[in-house]
């Protein structure tokens, strides 16, 4: 089985979850007899490609005559002919054009005119010109290719999926990672982001949520038939060496890893931090990650007096989340809404003792991680303060932790996401 995977990012360059769980994805997939050609935006060239092939669409050149062009208020497309017109199409008659142009039916004189688009693969201000473009990429490569199904993860790629199935005629597997409920809420929603999900959702042949507090999101706010939508937990990757358990200092440290954002709680955290400092000052909080919020959250933090206790490193990535972690004695995720959390899994992988929002799709599969709601920063100071002066109990989560999430694997995951394809081809 030949699969073609549009992403948005893959390891080492990544900025949070998705292109982790692409990785352990990929090589899950890899392990199971399918083989991954894995597009992203802008590669790098020091990808892992012993398991996937990398495609970097900004090395690929279209025809900007059969350019798209995808507006907030709808969809059309531009195509350049032999005319002083010069016609606005729906998608559907885009299509239809070239392929006459392409059987014969139609004669065009017009010499094509090739062209790469260098994408930044960022998530900046070109972000939507980019997913469109992504969009022209991913239909050129689908004519070049020989795959049995494509998949598509995030909203960011699912019209790069979905000019593949228009092109090729091949199933469409979309990957919800995230929804926009989960980044902005309900009352800040982003119409156009959650137009453009609901768009690859609909066009889809099957539809995988990480969690199945994902899966009823997408259900109930999306309108998105059950029989189609299938959960798919997360997993993590085995680290290839022991962490190793390395301090330099003398108290205790707990840590925040991720974006920090309004979904990811940061707030909460703080709060926290305060809750335990007032009974233990010998403790350190470290937050790290960057985010649209970090500047209220340091605000915050002067607010509450503990300056002096609460460090901020920044954006981290592998090996420095190796050290983070070696360093931490209670790692903590305080998720608003997460529609799973890989960060835990890692955090356990290294033998740290995990709380965890129960507003969270990862909360749904480990059994030996302290739960709580993220709203209730007294119960969650409680279980870090548990953690921190209980050693017997530290050891329990610890142990049994990491013995839980070793038998996570992207393997298990893969061999179920295979069944998928599989039933999606059946009823192709």
């Amino acid at each position: 089985m030949r699969v073609l995977m549009f992403g948005w990012e893959f390891p080492p360059h990544i900025s949070g979850g998705l292109g982790t769980a692409c990785y352990g994805l990929t090589k899950g997939l890899a392990l199971n007899g399918v083989d991954v050609t894995f597009v992203m935006p802008r590669a790098s060239g020091d990808e892992d490609q012993s398991f996937a092939r990398i495609v970097n669409a900004s090395d690929v050149e279209v025809d900007t005559r059969y350019s798209s062009f995808f507006t907030e208020a709808g969809e059309t497309s531009f195509i350049q002919v032999n005319s002083k017109l010069v016609p606005y199409v729906g998608l559907d008659d885009y299509y239809n054009v070239i392929n006459q142009l392409e059987s014969g039916l139609m004669h065009e004189e017009v010499s094509g005119e090739k062209r790469k688009y260098l994408f930044s693969g960022k998530y900046g201000q070109n972000l939507m010109e980019e997913v469109n473009r992504y969009a022209e990429v991913a239909a050129e490569i689908a004519k070049q290719e020989e795959f049995d199904l494509i998949h598509a993860h995030d909203w960011l790629t699912y019209r790069a999926g979905i000019a593949a199935k228009r092109i090729s005629g091949k199933p469409l597997v979309v990957h919800i990672h995230a929804t926009e409920y989960d980044r902005s809420g309900e009352h800040n929603r982003n119409d156009i982001v959650y137009g453009m999900e609901k768009e690859g959702m609909s066009a889809a042949d099957a539809v995988c949520a990480v969690s199945d507090l994902t899966r009823n999101i997408v259900i109930e706010k999306y309108g998105i038939d059950a029989r189609k939508v299938f959960t798919l937990h997360n997993a993590v990757v085995p680290s290839d060496k022991k962490i190793e358990r390395e301090k330099f200092v003398d108290e205790k440290i707990v840590t925040f890893l991720g974006r920090v954002t309004f979904q990811k709680g940061p707030d909460y955290f703080v709060e926290t931090a305060k809750r335990v400092l007032d009974k233990d000052p010998n403790v350190r909080f470290v937050l790290a990650g960057d985010g649209d919020m970090m500047q209220h959250i340091i605000s915050r933090v002067a607010e509450l007096g503990i300056s002096d206790r609460f460090h901020f490193t920044g954006f981290l990535r592998g090996a420095d989340i190796d050290k983070m972690f070696g360093m931490s004695d209670v790692y903590v995720m305080p998720s608003i809404s997460e529609p799973f959390g890989i960060s835990p899994l890692e955090a356990m992988r290294a033998k740290v003792p995990v709380v965890i929002s129960k507003q969270s799709g990862v909360a749904e599969v480990l059994q030996h991680a302290i739960k709580v709601d993220f709203w209730d920063v007294d119960a969650t100071a409680d279980a870090i303060y548990g953690l921190l002066h209980y050693p017997a109990l530290s050891k329990l989560f610890a142990d049994k932790g990491e013995e839980e999430v070793n038998n996570l694997k992207w393997e298990y995951v893969a061999q179920k996401l295979k069944v998928i394809y599989e039933k999606t081809l059946r009823h192709e």
